[in-house]
């Protein structure tokens, strides 16, 4: 019987934040190289908040990033019998390799941009950590 794979899914309900930060972690450093969080309805916030911190946690900073968000509407039949339509979320977050794999090249990431801006494009203002050279300290 061939082995189907499935990527890990953790689906967001009413526990506290870090519950579900940490359920993803493990599944990340435990080498998953995809996590898909799941959501609906109130907790979609959830989700995101989730998914930034997961991002930005240190055990993980530089190693996850955000590959695509998924937002739809699904129809549930609720407890009194009738459809409703319930939004829902889906953020699906990879494994980048980490800081040796070099930084992210996506604004969304969260990491450095590298090399030129694309051509017409606007040059950030003074003062900005972007426009400070890399490795001089903020305020110079």
């Amino acid at each position: 019987m061939p082995r189907v794979r499935t990527e890990p899914v953790v689906f967001i309900g009413d526990k506290p934040t870090m519950t579900y930060v940490f359920e993803v972690i493990g599944q990340v450093l435990s080498g998953a190289p995809e996590v898909k969080v799941k959501a609906r309805g109130k907790a979609i916030s959830r989700a995101v908040d989730v998914a930034e911190v997961v991002r930005r946690h240190k055990l993980t900073e530089g190693k996850v990033e955000v590959r695509q968000v998924h937002i739809g509407t699904e129809r549930l039949t609720n407890r009194d019998g009738r459809d409703a339509n319930v939004s829902s979320i889906e953020i699906i977050l990879i494994r980048n390799g980490g800081p040796d794999a070099g930084p992210a090249t996506t604004p969304s990431s969260g990491g450095p941009v590298r090399g030129p801006p694309p051509a017409g494009a606007p040059s950030p203002p003074q003062g900005t950590a972007s426009a400070r050279a890399e490795g001089s300290p903020p305020g110079t």
